[in-house]
C-alpha cells in the first residue's frame, strides 16, 4: 500500500500498521522516495539518515509488532528531527545547528528527547536544516539558512524573491524552517522543532502545520542544542491535531484524553484585532491585497468558530510587547556563551571547539565557508562572546521579563474569562508568550493568493495548560477547512 506522503497522518499510518495492511519498512520507503524527489529542490535536510540503516530499523521495529512487544503509539513511524537534536553518531547524521564549526563532532549517546522518540519506537529519518545557531550568528539572517545546510526553501513558494526582508511572504520563516518544510512536503509525518521566539509558531503556520511549543522548563533539553535557558523550548510538529497530541504525549509523559476532547465545553478563546496584531513593514512587505486577505480570512475563522458552539471574544485588548522590558538581548546573548553552548557542547565526545570565542575564530579562520556572502558577519556571536553581565544582573532581568509578560497575560485571561489567547502567526504575540514561559499551539488558517504560502493562528494559554491548546486544536480541526497542501508537480 503506498502511502500519500502529502496527506497521511501518524495517526493514520498507525491505524494501517495494526490492521496489518502496511509495514514501517514500506512507510520508511515511501517517505525516502519523497526526499529523493525533492530534497534537491527544497533543501530541508541537513544530515538524511543512511539508507540501508534506517530501513534496517524500521524492519526491526516491523519485527517487534509481529511480536507483540509495542513501544508506543507511534512505533515504527518516521520522524525527522531539527538539527539541534543530538543523535549517536552510530545512527549516522551529524549534529551541527547548521554551524561549520561543529561537523565531524561525535557523540557517544543520544540527546534526552532523542532517546525518547526512539524507545517509544520511532524512526529517524534525517536532521532537519536550520537557521544556524537558531540566529545566534548574525543579526538579519534569513530564516532557514545555515554555512552548512544552505537555505530552506517553501514547497508552497518555491524561491525566495530577490531583496526579501526576514518574514516577507516567500521567506520560510524561524529557525526551525527545515522542521516544517520537511513535514508539509511529505518527507516525513512528523517533525521536532525548537523555538526561541517564533521559531515553531512562523514557519509552521507559513507550511500549514498544527504545531506546539510546549512550556518552558517542561522537559528535558539535556543533549540538544537552545540558544537560551530562558526562551526554548521544543515540540512537534504535525499534520493533523491528533498527531500533534500524541507525540505530545510521548514527550511530555502525559495522557491528553480529557473526556472534553472533542467539544468547545471549557474553551473560552479571546481573539486579538489582526489590523494592529500584524508584522511590521521592517519584517514583511505587504504587497496589494495580502494584508486584506489575511484580516478577512481571520474574521471569518473566527465567525465560523463562533458559528460552531466557541465560546470567544472578538476584538480584545492586549498591550504590545514593546511594554515589556527591553531585555532580551542580554539574556539571550548570556545564556548562549555561559549555559547552552557549553552544555552542547558537552554532549559530545569529540568536538573541534570549546567555547564560543572558538567557533568565532573557527569562523574567521574557514570564512570561505563558514561566512559566504551574503553572511559575512558574526556580529551576534560576537555580541555574547563580548557580553560583561554577571549572573546575578541577568537573573534579575529574567525574573522582571518572566514578571512583566505573565502580568499582562494573566491579567488579560483573568479580566476577560478567557483561557486562550489568539492572533495571527504573523504577530507578535509569540514574543509575550516565550517572555512569559508560556505554551503556543499554532493551527493553519489558509493559503495567500498572492503566493500560495500558507497562514495561520497562533494561540497561547497559561503555564501546564498544554491540553487546552491541544483541546483547541482537536475541535478546530472539525470546523477550519483543510490544511493547504503544496502542489506536488
Amino acid at each position: 500500500m503506498i502511502v500519500n506522503v502529502l496527506t497521511a497522518n501518524a495517526v493514520d499510518l498507525q491505524q494501517l500498521l495494526e490492521e496489518k495492511k502496511t509495514t514501517s519498512a514500506h512507510i520508511v520507503e515511501d517517505y525516502l522516495a519523497q526526499i529523493h524527489r525533492y530534497e534537491s529542490t527544497l533543501n530541508a535536510l541537513i544530515s538524511p539518515a543512511p539508507r540501508d540503516q534506517v530501513l534496517e530499523i524500521a524492519r526491526a521495529r516491523d519485527e517487534e509488532r509481529q511480536k507483540g512487544q509495542i513501544r508506543g503509539p507511534f512505533h515504527g513511524i518516521p520522524i525527522i528531527l531539527k538539527d539541534s537534536f543530538v543523535t549517536a553518531s552510530e545512527l549516522g547524521m551529524s549534529t551541527t545547528a547548521g554551524s561549520y564549526a561543529f561537523i565531524g563532532a561525535k557523540a557517544s549517546k543520544n540527546g534526552a528527547i532523542t532517546q525518547r522518540l526512539i524507545d517509544a519506537g520511532m524512526v529517524i529519518l534525517g536532521k532537519a536544516n536550520m537557521t544556524e545557531f537558531a540566529g545566534m550568528k548574525l543579526t538579519m539572517m534569513m530564516p532557514g539558512w545555515s554555512a552548512h545546510g544552505g537555505q530552506t526553501l517553501s514547497p508552497y513558494v518555491g524561491k525566495i524573491e530577490d531583496n526579501e526582508k526576514i518574514l516577507g511572504h516567500s521567506a520560510p520563516g524561524g529557525s526551525s524552517t527545515g522542521s516544517a518544510v520537511a513535514v508539509a512536503a511529505g518527507f516525513s509525518p512528523l517533525a521536532m522543532a525548537t523555538e526561541t521566539i517564533g521559531s515553531i509558531v512562523t514557519p509552521s503556520t507559513r507550511a500549514g502545520l498544527y504545531a506546539l511549543k510546549p512550556t518552558i522548563g517542561a522537559q528535558d533539553t539535556t543533549g540538544l542544542y537552545t540558544m537560551t535557558e530562558f526562551f526554548d523550548s521544543p515540540g512537534p510538529m504535525a499534520k493533523s491535531a491528533a498527531d500533534v497530541r500524541v507525540l505530545s504525549e510521548i514527550l511530555l509523559d502525559r495522557l491528553f484524553t480529557s473526556p472534553k476532547l472533542g467539544s468547545w465545553e471549557g474553551l473560552s478563546v479571546g481573539f486579538l484585532d489582526p489590523n494592529i496584531w500584524t508584522l511590521s513593514e521592517d519584517l514583511c512587505t505587504q504587497p496589494e491585497g495580502t494584508a486584506e486577505q489575511m484580516v478577512d480570512e481571520y474574521e471569518e475563522t473566527v465567525s465560523a468558530l463562533r458559528s460552531g458552539g466557541c465560546k470567544l471574544k472578538y476584538p480584545i485588548h492586549c498591550k504590545d510587547p514593546s511594554v515589556l522590558p527591553a531585555t532580551i538581548l542580554p539574556i539571550a546573548y548570556w545564556d548562549f556563551r555561559n549555559l547552552c553552548i557549553p552544555r552542547f557542547i558537552r554532549s559530545f565526545h569529540e568536538c573541534s571547539v570549546t567555547s564560543v570565542a572558538d567557533i568565532v575564530e573557527f569562523n574567521e579562520k574557514n570564512s570561505d565557508k563558514a561566512l559566504p556572502a551574503p553572511f559575512v558577519k558574526q556580529n551576534d556571536l560576537q555580541g555574547a562572546m563580548a557580553a560583561t553581565e554577571e549572573k546575578e544582573q541577568i537573573d534579575e532581568l529574567k525574573q522582571s521579563l518572566r514578571s512583566a509578560a505573565r502580568a499582562i497575560l494573566d491579567d488579560l485571561f483573568d479580566k476577560e474569562e478567557i483561557n486562550i489567547l489568539a492572533a495571527p502567526g504573523d504577530s507578535p504575540l509569540c514574543v509575550h508568550a516565550s517572555a512569559a514561559g508560556y505554551p503556543v499551539a499554532t493551527v493553519p488558517i489558509g493559503q495567500l493568493r498572492y503566493n500560495g504560502r500558507p497562514f495561520g493562528l497562533c494561540l497561547v494559554a497559561r503555564a501546564d495548560e498544554e491540553e487546552t491548546l491541544l483541546r483547541f486544536m482537536a475541535v478546530y480541526e472539525k470546523v477550519a477547512k483543510p490544511r493547504p497542501v503544496p502542489n506536488s508537480e
